[in-house]
């Protein structure tokens, strides 16, 4: 408790600027970008869990300890948040003692003490959305790096990390007795508008060996959400022109990966982190290669020729291994921090 209240007062004036500077800022503006080294030999390894956040009940204790001892056996370099990072209406404010409750406490393996890269859900935005973004946060937890709209360079590939949910219109025509948080986000249009030709800059620009987009919402699912029309109109099209290789998301409570009739693109959800076992499996347009309908995470091993994805469940045990080799030449020509300079 003595930690919280340092870690807030040291950091509440720096997070009122924050929260100023977000609510005056254009809806939109260019992509954060961060970088994280990959490993010496120039590979890169990684968790990714999502629709979490309970405190540790509904399983998610028990999938956190397996993600520990994967994340040791594999000596992960960081891990990645699909977004739902707390149940059932986010943060009240940067003093929610769920912070703590449902992450600090509970993903307390050695192996899981990385950087995590957080998007936000649906259920995040039923909160207060900008809590998550706060320093005040990171103070209290300095793994905890959430952004609604940002890239992670990491040399040999680039993680796109998308704000999906002011796609869903729904959120917006009908949200029944939900409330969402859209400041920094309304009018709608102009923020996906802006988020989308931001994205499909920094895309273009990349030349790194791998592009992979993170986002909450599904793609496509044969879990009780579905596809999102909203995602495959209009974010869909800028990942297939820039030639990204996957799209990683949560949303349905489950572990699946669907390949693409149309094009290279494989999408993986990675949505087990709690609750689970909805009961629901539906046909899909594109190829359906794995579906489990319970708790678990995923692995994603990469180096400049393939990327290794693995689905485990609760207890650990390997459900799913998926291998692809990548799509673009690495060749000398291709600039180490994966960017294009522009001068």
């Amino acid at each position: 408790m003595a930690q919280r209240k340092a870690a807030m007062a040291a950091a509440a004036f720096f997070a009122l600027l924050a929260v100023a500077s977000l609510l005056c800022a254009p809806a939109a503006a260019e992509l954060v970008r961060l970088e994280h080294p990959a490993k010496n030999d120039g590979s890169l390894s990684l968790l990714v869990v999502g629709d979490w956040g309970r405190k540790g009940t509904y399983n998610q204790s028990r999938v956190a300890q397996q993600m520990g001892k994967v994340g040791e056996q594999l000596n992960i370099d960081f891990v990645i948040s699909t977004g739902d990072n707390f149940y059932e209406n986010g943060l009240t404010g940067t003093d929610d003692q769920a912070f703590e409750q449902s992450f600090t406490d509970i993903y307390t393996a050695k192996s899981l003490q990385k950087p995590w890269y957080l998007v936000l859900g649906n259920h995040d935005y039923r909160g207060d959305a900008l809590a998550q973004l706060s320093p005040v946060l990171k103070k209290i937890d300095s793994r905890f790096i959430c952004m609604k709209s940002f890239i992670v360079n990491a040399e040999i590939v680039n993680f796109f990390f998308v704000d999906t949910t002011p796609f869903q219109l729904k959120y917006w025509t009908h949200p029944k007795d939900d409330h969402y948080d859209w400041r920094g986000v309304a009018p709608r249009e102009k923020y996906i508008n802006n988020l989308l030709k931001d994205l499909d800059e920094a895309m273009k620009k990349s030349t790194a060996a791998w592009k992979i987009a993170v986002g909450h919402h599904t793609m496509r699912s044969v879990s009780d959400h579905g596809d999102t029309k909203e995602l495959l109109q209009l974010l869909l099209p800028v990942l297939q022109a820039n030639g990204v290789d996957f799209y990683i998301n949560g949303h349905d409570h489950c572990l699946e990966h669907i390949s693409s009739r149309d094009s290279p693109i494989q999408y993986f959800t990675s949505g087990g982190g709690s609750k689970a076992w909805r009961g629901v499996q539906n046909t899909n347009e594109d190829d359906l290669k794995f579906f489990y309908d319970g708790q678990g995470f995923m692995s994603l091993q990469l180096d400049h020729s393939e990327a290794h994805f693995t689905f485990y469940d609760v207890d650990g045990k390997e459900l799913y291994h998926y291998a692809r080799p990548s799509l673009r030449k690495t060749a000398d020509h291709l600039q180490a921090s994966g960017y294009v300079n522009e001068e």
